[in-house]
């Protein structure tokens, strides 16, 4: 199986890498850095064309939209949240996903079980709203919506999309204090992605197969 991961370069990105190459899989690490991955930065459109055009006709499998920003964390209602931030972020959380899978559309039809996955979040969440951190919430909502969008558009295509949960993480993103490790995550979030299939195309879940709320 050929895995594409974009923003695999730390945290829960680096993990998927690793353990589905420990398994034997075929994958593709992008950063936006490059170095020794493929050079991606999801929020440049020429960079995406380079990048599909660098596979040539191999299939891709399993997409994994995993690069994302959190730049509001700690901000404050009164002097935080500039409107750059905004911009910059869903350039990258949702723009960028958007921009990943239209590119790799090609390379995914290619494959005889195609499947996305979107990196989404429990802040996407409008039923547990406890509020704060509006720039990354609102984004991922939005990565939320797309995603459920184009589980519609794609179904006929024989492509499908998942949107999880990754779980609350010990990375630089998540915290020090966050509930579970890199490994725990990973290994409940590939056993999804494998799980993926026409008939659950569009599900919210988090990583370890429970339905995510609204």
């Amino acid at each position: 199986m050929h895995v594409v991961i974009t923003g695999a370069n730390r945290g829960i990105g680096a993990g998927m890498a690793a353990a589905f190459a420990a398994r034997g899989d075929d994958v593709t690490g992008t950063s936006r850095r490059g170095g020794d991955l493929a050079k991606l930065d999801v929020t440049d459109p020429a960079q995406h064309e380079a990048f599909a055009a660098s596979l040539g006709d191999r299939a891709v499998d399993l997409l994994v939209c995993n690069a994302g920003v959190y730049l509001d964390k700690g901000h404050t209602l009164e002097s935080g949240y500039d409107a750059a931030l905004w911009a910059e972020t869903f350039a990258a959380n949702v723009t960028g996903v958007f921009l990943t899978i239209r590119a790799l559309l090609p390379a995914l039809e290619r494959s005889a079980q195609p499947r996305i996955a979107i990196i989404s979040s429990q802040m996407a969440s409008q039923n547990d709203a406890p509020g704060g951190s509006y720039i990354y919430r609102a984004s991922k909502a939005a990565a939320l919506n797309l995603g459920r969008n184009l589980a519609t558009d794609l179904r006929p295509r024989g492509i499908a999309v998942g949107i999880y949960h990754p779980g609350w993480v010990r990375t630089d993103m998540g915290g020090g204090s966050a509930s579970i490790d890199v490994e725990e995550s990973v290994s409940g979030l590939i056993a999804r992605f494998d799980e993926l299939a026409m008939p659950t195309t569009g599900a919210f879940l988090n990583w370890d197969g429970r339905p995510h709320v609204f």
